[in-house]
Order: structure tokens, then sequence, then C-alpha cells
């Protein structure tokens, strides 16, 4: 395979801190690099560097002379005052992006629900994501990396990015470098995973299981080596114990030596060992939701976000929320924690229910900006019983990942993940019997994924989780159910994989649910009404549905006929048949005539689905 780009002995540090120490690495066609770590151990440093987005205090980052390397980054760059359109495809006119169909794809893929029009700082911040990430994709790149590219994307484009990627080039071609907490993307897209921890790189092969596996069985050998070193410490120690080690030199000799071994000691990893906090007694009745109907919140009359729908929580259910953005899974949330009343019909609440919420901007720290880690929690209880044993403040932030140093953070300066850690420990000390949680792997490694999986595996009140996080979802929750935009919920026996298989065939029938079409243009490129404003009737629309995939299909076939011609036209001039040559310029010239009708055509039927 051909060496695409890497870095030689790169070293970074911040302030005291080494991030990367001497690392040496590479990129080369065909590889599909799953990047995994620790918050803050350096995955994005080290992405941004290879990227030649910043520069290493040592080392190089070289690459081929002719490689293209396309970055997304974790933070919104996008310029707010430009359109929708002109952020994505820049000045180019419509029949020039509109007639590849790579770029198609990739449009009704990631905006086709955003207004092509709107300026970007009028768009959310998942729409902002999306079509900074459809900017990319449109662009022909030897090398993408992508910084927490599937970060407020849902369940159906995780899985769309997945399959852009695992068929953007052929297998030996091209490569990718991604950073997520994702771990069924991992999985489903990488063929090598790099964990960036202690300054250094680990390369494993395979994706995120592979991965596991591998890093048990090296923690596994790291362990007997351990047990081996433990045993020789307490031989030391128990020498030293016998007599006056200071009388001669040879003593002084074997305390150096065993203070050595005591020093060797590695740093624990951060865990997290809540499983068994207490909590509240929860009685028969939980959470029911009857007969709920709830209009838009300045909708137009008539609107519905739920239409009579019914949900019955036991004690001790687990349930996983998926749907498309903006069908109301975070509405239903507050639904159930009573924040807001339906328009009709009655949610009832058990006398013992005593709720908990982890929203998605864990904006519930602020009022407690002016604390440290600590304080937070002392200001709750100074005291915890957990598996019946008794812990202090100090001693339960730590086992959720806070060490010393950091329980004297001030909350301001904490990480996006590990304010959510935090925030989750807040809401575990208040000994809630129902835990909802909205997005809680948002900005979180998968590290603490797990160990805050560990941690839900053993709640034993009611868990309602929304997530796009298929991993998570399939982990801790016993059943699913969906939101598909049309006001309903509906239970999924068959999981993420029967949600997906009915958007599919949802999208394929031109149904609309949700905020999202079928994916078969760019929102609004064509022509700037929406399909209700056109005019058209549902038959017209059904029969342009029908144009677009011909003309999408004969725009393909005559794509490999241009390519034949060109290749059989090169094969002409350097054999000098000039004749044979001006027959086959004169095919390529009716070709080309047959693809300009034909993305007319495309273009109108576009237009009449308003799309």
């Amino acid at each position: 395979m051909a060496h695409l780009l890497g870095g030689e002995n790169l070293t970074v540090s911040f302030a005291t801190r080494t991030v990367l120490d001497g690392v040496t690495l590479g990129l080369e066609d065909g590889d599909r690099i799953g990047m995994v770590g620790r918050n803050g151990d350096g995955k994005s440093t080290l992405m941004r560097l290879l990227a030649m987005r910043s520069t290493p205090d040592s080392g190089r980052v070289t690459k081929r002379g002719d490689v293209t390397a396309g970055y997304l980054d974790q933070a919104d760059v996008l310029d707010g005052d430009l359109t929708v359109g002109a952020a994505i495809v820049g000045d180019r006119a419509d029949h020039e992006w509109a007639a590849n169909p790579k770029i198609r794809e990739v449009m009704g893929g990631l905006v086709g629900d955003v207004d092509w029009h709107a300026n970007v700082h009028s768009l959310s911040g998942g729409q902002k994501r999306r079509v900074a990430l459809a900017k990319l994709l449109i662009e022909d790149h030897d090398v993408i990396m992508l910084d927490e590219p599937t970060n407020h994307l849902d369940v159906e484009g995780v899985a769309w990015l997945a399959r852009h990627l695992k068929s953007r080039w052929r297998a030996n071609q091209g490569a990718f470098l991604v950073v997520t907490h994702d771990r069924w993307f991992l999985d489903e897209v990488c063929n090598y995973t790099w964990e960036v921890h202690d300054a250094m790189v680990d390369m494993f092969d395979g994706g995120y299981a592979a991965y596991v596996l591998a890093r048990a069985e090296r923690d596994r050998m790291a362990a007997v080596v351990e047990n081996k070193r433990q045993q020789l410490v307490k031989k030391e120690l128990a020498w030293l114990r016998r007599g006056a080690p200071a009388r001669t030199a040879k003593p002084k000799f074997r305390i150096e030596a065993a203070n050595d071994l005591i020093a060797d000691v590695p740093e624990p990893r951060d865990s997290v060992a809540l499983s068994k906090m207490a909590t509240a007694r929860l009685g028969k009745d939980v959470l029911d939701l009857e007969n709920v109907t709830l209009d838009f919140q300045g909708g137009e009359s008539g609107q519905k976000l739920f239409d009579n729908i019914t949900l019955r929580l036991a004690p001790g259910e687990r349930l996983g929320l998926v749907g498309v953005n903006g069908a109301g899974k975070s509405t239903l949330l507050k639904l159930l924690n009573g924040e807001i009343q339906p328009t009709s019909g009655k949610v009832k609440r058990g006398k013992t229910v005593v709720t908990a919420v982890l929203t998605q901007d864990v904006k519930e720290l602020d009022e407690v900006s002016d604390l440290r880690v600590i304080e937070v929690i002392e200001r709750e209880k100074r005291s915890f019983s957990v598996g019946g044993k008794e812990f202090t403040a100090g001693q339960l932030v730590e086992q959720l990942g806070f060490t010393k140093e950091k329980q004297w953070t001030p909350v301001p300066d904490l990480s996006g993940g590990e304010r959510r850690r935090l925030q989750l420990l807040r809401l575990l000390v208040g000994e809630p019997n129902v835990l909802m949680l909205d997005e809680p792997t948002n900005d979180l490694d998968t590290d603490t994924l797990a160990a805050v999986e560990d941690v839900l595996d053993g709640w034993p009140g009611t868990l309602v989780v929304v997530s796009h996080d298929r991993y998570l979802l399939e982990r801790v929750t016993d059943n699913q159910m969906a939101l598909l935009g049309d006001g309903k919920l509906r239970g999924l026996p068959g999981g993420v994989d029967q949600y997906l298989e009915l958007r599919e065939a949802a999208l394929a029938s031109g149904a609309v649910l949700g905020g999202s079409t079928a994916p078969t243009a760019a929102s609004g490129a064509a022509g700037t009404s929406s399909a209700a404003q056109s005019g058209a009737s549902e038959a017209e629309k059904r029969e342009a549905r029908k144009d677009l995939n011909r003309i999408d299909r004969q725009l393909g076939k005559l794509a490999q006929q241009e390519e034949k011609l060109h290749t059989q036209m090169a094969a002409k001039s350097e054999s000098g048949d000039f004749d044979a040559l001006s027959e086959l310029n004169v095919k390529l010239r009716e070709l080309l005539d047959e693809k300009e009708g034909l993305e007319l055509e495309w273009l109108e039927a576009a237009e009449v689905l308003g799309e």
C-alpha cells in the first residue's frame, strides 16, 4: 500500500504536561482508522498535527506531494453570514454540482431537510455540523480526518455516514482517520484502531470490539507482571521492617531498591464504581402517559408533535428512545418529568416517584458555576451509602474519575465530558428512582462511556435513555421505541435495526416523516418553494419521484459510457487513427447533449417536489 502522510517523533507539551512524546505513525492507502482515548489525552491534538492545522514542539509531519487531505474540526468554523448553499458549494452554479450523483447523494443524506437559502448563523448546532460535513464530503480528498463527526447526528444520520465512508473509495484506495465515541460506528467502518494514552499511541488491528479484546489481553499480561512486582515489593518491605536499616550502606541500597519499586506503580485509569447507589423506594405506579396529544409550540393550528400517544413505564423498566431530529424525543422527557403539560390527555405520576434528568447541554451546572467539583457534591451531602459502604464526598467523586487534584477544579474550567460526568454524579447522589438521560454519550470518551454503562447496568430504578448511540442503547436498555415524526410512538421489537428499516421504507415510498424527505436531491437548490407550496398534486409528485430515480440511473449509465469513450479516444490518439478519433468525438458530443437534457429534466422534477 502506498504511503499517504505521517508524523515522525511528534512531541507536544502544554504547560508542564506532555500530551504526545516522540510519536511516530502514518496513514497508507486503504487505512480506515478510528482513534480512541480519554478526554484530554491528545486525540484532537494529534489529528490537527496530521492535518497540518498546528505544529508540534518537535518532530515533523510529511505527506506525499500529490495527496490532498480534508479535515472536519470539532468546533464550528463556518462563516455565519453565508447561506447554506454558498457554505457547501461556494459560487458554483447549480448545474455544475447537481449533475454529480456523488454530490447529490451527500446532499440528500446530510442536508435534505435544511433550508438551502437560510444563513448559517440561523441554524441549530446539529444543522451546522451536517452542513460542515457535507462541505467536506463533496470534495475529492485522498485522506479525510473527522473529529467527532457523529455529534448531533441521529441514528439514521450515523448509519448513512457509515455507508458513505465504506463505499467512498475502493478497498485499497484513500484513507480516513476518525475520532468518535460512537463504538458501533467504529466497529462498522474501521479496520485499525489507535489508542492515545500517556503521551503515546498504541495501534490495534480491527474496530472497537477487536481493540477491546486486544487491550484486555494487554492488561492481563500487565497484571501478571504487576503481580510479580507486588510480591517483590512485599518481600522488600518485610525485610525493611526488620532491624535498623540506616546502619550500613547495604540497607540503604535495599531502601533505594524498594523505593524504586514503589515509585514504579502505574497510575490507575479513571473508573466508576457506583453501581449500587441507594435509590428511593419505587412503588408499583411509575409514570404513565394516557392518550396524550401535544401541539407544536408556536406552530400552525392543527399541527401536533404527539397525537394521542400512550406510554406506561413499569418499575425497573429500561427504555431506549430513538427518532428523527425534531420528532420530540427531548420533549417527551419533559412531559414525563412534568416540565410541560400536554394539550390533551393525562400524565399520571406515582406517589413515590423521584425523577432526575441529564439534559443535552448540562445547563444545570450554571447555577453552581462559582463552586469547585468537590463543593458541588458536598452541597448535596457530605456522606453517602454506596453498596452498603459509607463514602465521603471526596471518595465518591474520585470513584467517578475526578482525582484529588481535579476535585478542586472550578466548574467553568471543566471539559464537556467532565461536566457531564459531574452532573450525572450530582443526579445519582439525589437518590432518584427514575433516571432520564438525553444524549448522555455527548463529549464522553470510550473509557468513560464503558464506566458509565457499568453504572447504568446496576441501576435499580426505572431508566429512560434518548440516544443516537446504538451500542449504548443495546447495552443498557431492554426495549426500544421510536418517534418517527408522524406524531406516533411505536415499539421496536427488532431494536434499532427495525427503526432503520422503517425509515428506509418510508423514504423509499416518499413518505415524509419528521423533518426530512427522501434524499434524492439537495433541498431548495433548484427552487425556493416547498413541496406544499409548489401546487403539485400527489400524482404529479409520485411521477416526479419516479422521474428522478429513472434519470439518476440513466445519468449513471451515461457516465460509464463517457469514461469508456475517453479511454477509446486516448488509444486512437496514440495510434494516430484520426478518422476513428473523429467518429468517437461525434459520439461524445451526442452523449454530452443527451446528458445535458437529462440534467435539465432532473432539475425540473426536483422543482415539482420543491427540492
